[in-house]
């Protein structure tokens, strides 16, 4: 776990270290996209390569080496002392990620062959990887309180030294004993398919419709598809296409994609709405945002007694169902709303989405080989980060759509920064007179509003399709148990 909550805390620790690296750095406004983006492109680019090393090589021996990694590049990205250096650092940070993540969800596997130690197991890896995506920020603003932007890094290294001297002590070594060779032109496939993919979908969400991200999308599903055409012919390949094609994994890997869909493509107006709605500063809206976390730390071990009893596609959907309920609730928020009532709802997408998640995470690694778990915690991650940029694209042009209708439609003739977007019309507004900027602020708050609830419904709408593909695709669906579990290759015990 302690891997698991660093990697996940680096997603988003930047949010509030950004003004402080742009005064000392002076990057420019592309280079500080990248400052904050390289880290989860590669990352997501690297997952599929990783996790088949870690089968191949040893599951602990990839982990040791992504923690040493991940330690170097934040040293080195703490004492950057140009855009270019901390880009790089960033990119050896999400190097060293994609080794530890699928890594720790693959020794999971190895570990516990008892279905219903996996599945306490699972749940607090799924618990801890939410908790650390949403306490970053929360640390970030903490840190920079006191000491530079370097401190956000620096934070990593404790940890990492910790992991290094402990775990080969306490984790056994873990390798497949249908290794075969590592096929290069695979994990080159594999990258070049998801990078454009994700970086494509980002960019419209941003942007709108433009001519490179579609062309940068369609490059990478064409190399998708010769990737998975490659797969089906090699004798060892790096992802189990007879695996994806199992209902338990497969649709476990479509539920957790439309999950995290909805979660990260709401988190966007959550966030904003504290700060530009409701007029919180940064570090409190990062300490509320936290407030959800109480529905999860509840909900997720309830689902995992409810699935010893029931079929786990009931309780999955249940939690689906709960999580669009969560979000119905949120399509009643209006700009003079009560904060209590933002966060019920936002508590209660959270621990039905999670709760789902996380049973999606132990179905799909219980009817994995232990033998491949690698590979498959890896496609299972990689579906994750392709749901997130999904969520983004879609409900963030629906909010966009409905934010820019509306505002134009209130006060004709506006710049294109406030049209465009609710932080445009602040940044405006804070340049006019009293007269003008609180009509344009007032405007400009409810239209984004507007957008947010039209966002909440989208996102209800994928928890029901989420609902019904578990109940589909997950009914009767079983993971192996101890018995059933192949002899692999002899492992190494732990020294203690």
């Amino acid at each position: 776990m302690l891997p698991l909550l660093l990697v996940s805390m680096d997603v988003s620790i930047l949010y509030f270290a950004i003004p402080s690296i742009s005064e000392d750095l002076e990057p420019g406004s592309t280079q500080q996209l990248w400052i904050l983006d390289t880290y989860g492109f590669v990352l997501a680019g690297l997952l599929i390569t990783m996790g088949s090393l870690g089968d191949r090589l040893g599951r602990r021996k990839v982990l040791l080496a992504g923690a040493a990694v991940f330690g170097v590049a934040s040293v080195a990205a703490a004492y950057a002392h140009s855009p270019g250096t901390l880009i790089a650092a960033r990119a050896l940070l999400g190097v060293g990620g994609a080794c530890l993540m699928p890594s720790t969800l693959a020794l999971i596997r190895s570990l516990f062959t008892d279905p219903a130690q996996r599945a306490k197991a699972v749940t607090l890896w799924t618990t801890v990887m939410a908790t650390g995506i949403s306490f970053g920020p929360v640390v970030s603003g903490a840190l920079l309180a006191h000491f530079w932007w370097g401190s956000v890094f620096l934070v990593n290294l404790p940890a990492m030294v910790l992991l290094l001297v402990l775990a080969p002590f306490l984790l056994p070594e873990f390798r497949s004993e249908r290794r075969g060779p590592f096929d290069v032109l695979s994990a080159l496939l594999s990258l070049a398919a998801l990078l454009p993919v994700i970086q494509g979908i980002k960019e419209l969400a941003k942007n709108g419709y433009e001519p490179l991200p579609v062309l940068g999308i369609a490059a990478g599903l064409a190399l998708g598809v010769v990737f998975v055409r490659r797969q089906s012919r090699l004798e060892h390949p790096m992802v189990d296409l007879e695996l994806l094609r199992r209902p338990a994994y497969g649709g476990s890997v479509l539920v957790n994609l439309l999950a995290m869909a909805a979660m990260v493509g709401f988190a966007v107006f959550f966030t904003q709405y504290l700060q530009s709605v409701l007029g919180q500063s940064p570090f409190e809206a990062a300490l509320w945002s936290m407030a959800p976390s109480a529905g999860v730390v509840v909900a997720v071990p309830l689902g995992a007694t409810l699935a010893l009893r029931l079929d786990r596609a009931y309780v999955m959907a249940g939690g689906l169902l709960v999580a669009a309920a969560g979000f119905l609730w949120l399509t009643r928020t209006g700009t003079d709303s009560a904060l209590w009532t933002v966060l019920a709802g936002s508590a209660l997408y959270a621990a039905g989405l999670v709760n789902a998640m996380t049973l999606a995470n132990e179905l799909a690694l219980g009817a994995a080989p232990v033998e491949s778990a690698g590979s498959a915690a890896a496609v299972l991650q990689s579906g994750e980060e392709l749901g997130g940029a999904l969520g983004m694209a879609v409900l963030g042009s629906i909010g966009a759509a409905v934010y820019s209708a509306d505002v134009t439609k209130a006060l004709p003739g506006l710049p294109h920064a406030a049209a465009e977007t609710l932080g445009g019309a602040v940044s405006t507004a804070r340049h006019l007179p009293a007269a003008p900027g609180g009509p344009l602020l007032s405007a400009a708050r409810e239209a984004f509003t507007h957008g947010m609830d039209l966002a909440a419904f989208g996102a209800a709408v994928a928890m029901l399709a989420g609902a019904v593909c578990a109940l589909a695709l997950l009914r009767g669906a079983r993971v192996r148990t101890a018995v059933e579990e192949p002899v692999g290759e002899p492992v190494e015990a732990p020294a203690g």
